[in-house]
């Protein structure tokens, strides 16, 4: 026992230097000043600076200009990027990234609670920075993401990360940022729209409804007093109550969507829709009540047999020509890298190219209340961003050669390039 208590003792004693090492190391990378050179920059707040100069140091913006009329430093390390685009790192919301790896592998899922009303079940201590799928959506541009908890009415707590860390403690943006709520449906449709089934009427809507209310009204009052015990759920609910965190409403349909409106009045509070699949129908209501959407994924197809057989791609311009804030989504996990092309489907059926931008780096940080700190490239923000040798929203040439997180370079190699890498040579393919 004594000899095991010594090596514990010699391990913790190594193991802490070696922390140091690593934290002067990563203070000492950020130390020198570091410019961005002759690129082609997309602001995140709707601007472009052509030939501009992005200054860095410390992990955050020193300035950004026209590098046509600056002075270099020269002390300062300079990378030309020209004929290249500089954008803030695409920021993915309503993910499970980081609480799944294998879909078909039960033990590495950890996204699910038991019971229908857990908003105590947080992503934060459950997220993974060791996973494999997290280096594979940063290598399209995604630096940031939330995770969310699924399963019940509300399944949980959901907090926003920077893509890399040693451990969820490095790499949390922002802890807790709201609470979700899934709303209940109305009706079940089957089939699809190709080949709509019968629509069923929800026999249990009500009910659920009612669930949802009674829960709120319980945890409101149990806010409002002091309680004598503590009840963890009731409790996870309080910054909902105080407006310091978002209740986020997964819903989709018309009906669905005003019943979660008249939810967020009756208890007032700061509601955001995730999803809203039909909310280009009721932009009006959206913007009186100043309820920004989390908008479901551009590569859908429609849901109503008499919706308009490019309804999903052109969704995202109609909330934009309404006024309605809005910020683009995907599905899932791994399939987060793909989030810049669902901007650039939304370019291609009428958004403004730089709209689509700012629905995937500065609306979306906006809405998750991260906008202090990242979603822009602008003076005095964290210097997360990344730059591309083609058009960062176009699959044809998306091509990430650089990523900063907060001025640390970031590696974008993962295992998929290594196989690739690995077969081609092996067949000989150039």
């Amino acid at each position: 026992m004594r000899r095991f208590k010594v090596q514990s003792l010699a391990s913790k004693i190594l193991l802490t230097a070696y922390g140091l090492c690593l934290t002067a190391f990563y203070v000492n990378a950020q130390d020198s000043l570091t410019i961005l050179l002759n690129g082609t920059l997309h602001v995140g707040n709707g601007q472009v600076i052509e030939n501009s100069a992005v200054a860095m140091q410390y992990g955050k913006i020193l300035w950004t200009a026209d590098a046509r009329v600056i002075r270099l430093d020269a002390t300062a390390k300079i990378i030309d990027v020209a004929g290249k685009h500089i954008y803030p790192g695409f920021i993915a919301p309503n993910t499970t990234l980081g609480l799944r790896e294998i879909e078909l592998v039960r033990a590495t899922n950890d996204q699910n609670e038991v019971g229908e009303f857990n908003p105590n079940t947080r992503a934060l201590v459950a997220y993974n920075t060791d996973s494999r799928v997290i280096p594979t959506v940063r290598s399209n541009g995604v630096l940031i993401a939330q995770s969310v908890p699924q399963g019940g009415r509300i399944p949980g707590t959901s907090s926003v990360f920077k893509l890399d860390g040693w451990n969820w403690e490095d790499a949390v943006l922002k802890a807790d940022d709201g609470v979700h709520l899934v709303w209940p449906v109305m009706q079940t449709r089957t089939g699809w729209w190709a080949e709509p089934g019968t629509s069923n009427e929800n026999k249990n809507y009500v009910k659920q409804v009612s669930e949802v209310y009674d829960f709120l009204e319980q945890a409101k009052s149990y806010c409002l007093s002091k309680p004598e015990k503590t009840n963890l759920r009731f409790e996870a609910m309080r910054g909902v109550f105080d407006k310091t965190q978002n209740l986020y409403v997964h819903a989709h349909y018309v009906r669905d969507i005003l019943s979660a409106i008249e939810l967020a009045k009756r208890f007032d509070v700061r509601m955001v829709l995730v999803g809203g699949r039909d909310s280009w129908m009721i932009t009006n209501e959206l913007k009186e009540n100043n309820i920004p959407v989390i908008l479901r994924r551009t590569h859908s197809l429609p849901a109503n047999p008499e919706d308009d057989i490019d309804q999903p791609y052109k969704t995202a311009k109609q909330l934009h020509d309404a006024g309605v804030m809005f910020c683009l989504s995907d599905n899932g996990f791994w399939q987060q890298r793909n989030l810049p092309f669902q901007a650039g489907t939304a370019v291609a059926y009428g958004l403004p190219y730089e709209e689509a931008v700012k629905a995937i780096t500065a609306n979306t940080a906006a809405i998750l209340g991260i906008a202090d700190r990242v979603g822009s490239v602008e003076e005095g923000m964290d210097a997360t961003l990344i730059v591309s040798s083609g058009d960062a929203l176009d699959m044809r040439t998306n091509n990430i050669e650089v990523a900063f997180i907060n001025g640390q370079p970031i590696q974008l190699k993962n295992h998929q390039d290594e196989n690739y890498e690995r077969y081609m040579k092996k067949y000989g393919v150039e």
